[in-house]
């Protein structure tokens, strides 16, 4: 973590006031957190004298920024042309029920972070959706929520098994 921290640290201590520092600020406090939490703007802010509204408006126009932890799984619905007209809206008000969410947003317990995109170049699939690194195609809304159900079950195992692992058992 610390050879993540140098970036940040580094682009704030060399500060000058040059006009066009803040969005490389910015950048490398996300590249730094993962987002950009609140105590990096507050420094940010206190760093260069630029207010804190006015950073915030800054992230909140540009989409790449981030104000929120991305979650552990991201879903990436396709909008494009082709997801489009199959079905896109489908997919994505289904992942939107089943995870309690809206596009861009995370679920509370930090697993599924969902986006939609304008292409992933699957068009033959239509309509498409990638979760992780994993492109799923031809999806109707039952195997979008089979999908996103199969994610959390692995999940919930995942966090039941280390506890397991440190009972001793009655051999000694």
């Amino acid at each position: 973590m610390a050879a993540r921290a140098e970036p940040f640290a580094y682009r704030l201590w060399r500060y000058d006031g040059a006009p066009g520092e803040l969005i490389p600020l910015l950048q490398s406090a996300q590249d730094h957190f993962g987002y950009i939490p609140r105590r990096a703007i507050k420094y940010i802010s206190e760093v260069t004298r630029i207010p804190e509204s006015t950073i915030y408006g800054v992230i909140t126009f540009y989409s790449q920024f981030r104000l929120q932890p991305m979650g552990k799984h991201v879903v990436r619905v396709c909008d494009g042309t082709a997801c489009h007209v199959s079905g896109a809206k489908m997919l994505i008000d289904t992942v939107q029920d089943e995870l309690g969410i809206e596009v861009g947003d995370t679920t509370e317990d930090g697993l599924f972070t969902l986006f939609t995109v304008a292409c992933l170049g699957c068009c033959s699939l239509a309509p498409v959706m990638m979760l992780n690194d994993e492109t799923h195609g031809r999806l109707t809304a039952a195997a979008v929520r089979k999908l996103l159900r199969a994610y959390r079950r692995r999940e919930a195992q995942q966090t039941t098994v280390p506890a397991a692992a440190g009972v001793p058992d009655s051999r000694g």
